[in-house]
């Protein structure tokens, strides 16, 4: 679907709105850059994190996501690095949840501290969760994530099905020739489980500089492995996800592909991003920033916050350029961006 430029001007008033005339309404909120774990297509074995002076604090965060609100934003979702290492994400999902505007907050995390955080969460008003895992066999899950964390993910994911966080799906990126093949398994599992799983196609988002086309698993690939255990049919889904919906006919599972790579779903984006210091970034694959933090700490009001937003996401380009001769990966990881 192509994108066309809307007539200048139309950016103004409460709604966030872009010149090719897409509307924001979903913002993904960073509480922090760190992590316990070091997955290679987001981040490298040995990394600084920022000092903590640098991220913004919770009350930055809930006055910047009030200003969102404010325009237009309805759906948010906490991110990080690992959202469950901040200490006050119990106080700030709680706190966001009660902006006026605000429908739905969720997070996405690697599960490891959902036994002990789960239950407060659902209690502060979290709605759901992504639980990132990208494979089942501890051996293989220990070479992407560079940690022997499988069994505390699937505790995780117990955790978060027992709190009641409703929904609970769980986030796979596909790499050719190290999890690929696992794509059955992953989908009779999510059926035993009655989970969604959500297959990511790999993006060129990491420290190592290991990504390659080549080693990209289309969602028609995805597809092709799913059909070895049924014949698989799309689901009616919202066009603004970035998942595309199917259900293996039988095996009562549905799952999803985010297709980012061989299928970009940029004409229908209404995302934005907050990075964990504050700087307002209205495409994953965005080569620049706006700072907010430094105008909140410098007196600007929530008035002058909304204008330096609506530039911000008037501003986005009508798509990234991955399948281009342009590209330009982007300097920050996918750690440093909020997945």
């Amino acid at each position: 679907m192509a994108v066309e430029p809307v007539a200048p001007g139309t950016g103004t008033g409460e709604v966030l709105i872009d010149r090719y005339g897409r509307v924001a309404r979903k913002l993904r909120v960073s509480l922090t850059d760190r992590c316990n774990f070091r997955c290679v297509y987001c981040m490298p074995e040995h990394v600084t994190f920022m000092p903590s002076d640098e991220l913004l604090t919770a009350d930055e965060i809930v006055r910047i996501v009030g200003v969102f609100a404010r325009l237009g934003v309805e759906k948010v979702r906490l991110t990080g690095g690992e959202p469950l290492l901040r200490p006050e994400v119990v106080d700030i999902t709680r706190r966001i949840k009660a902006i006026p505007g605000i429908r739905t907050v969720s997070l996405t995390t690697n599960g490891v501290r959902l036994p002990q955080l789960a239950a407060p969460l659902k209690a502060a008003g979290l709605d759901g969760v992504n639980v990132s895992l990208d494979s089942l066999d501890a051996g293989r899950f220990r070479l992407l994530a560079r940690r022997d964390q499988l069994e505390a993910v699937l505790e995780g994911i117990r955790a978060a099905r027992a709190a009641g966080l409703d929904p609970v799906k769980v986030n796979c990126v596909v790499m050719r020739g190290v999890n690929d093949e696992e794509i059955p398994a992953f989908l009779r599992w999510a059926a035993e489980e009655d989970l969604v799983v959500r297959f990511i196609e790999f993006m060129p988002l990491d420290a190592d500089n290991i990504w390659e086309r080549r080693r990209v698993v289309t969602l028609a690939e995805i597809l092709q492995r799913a059909e070895t255990l049924g014949a698989v049919e799309p689901v009616a889904e919202d066009p603004t996800s970035p998942a595309r919906l199917f259900r293996v006919r039988g095996l009562g599972v549905t799952f999803g592909v985010i297709a980012s790579v061989s299928r970009p779903f940029c004409a229908a984006c209404d995302r934005v991003r907050l990075t964990a210091e504050g700087r307002v970034r209205n495409c994953l694959f965005a080569t620049t920033e706006t700072d907010l933090r430094d105008l909140v700490r410098r007196g600007a009001s929530d008035d002058e916050l909304a204008a330096v937003v609506r530039d911000a996401v008037w501003s986005k380009w009508a798509g990234h350029l991955i399948n281009r001769p342009g590209f330009v990966k982007p300097e920050r990881t996918m750690h440093r961006i909020g997945g």
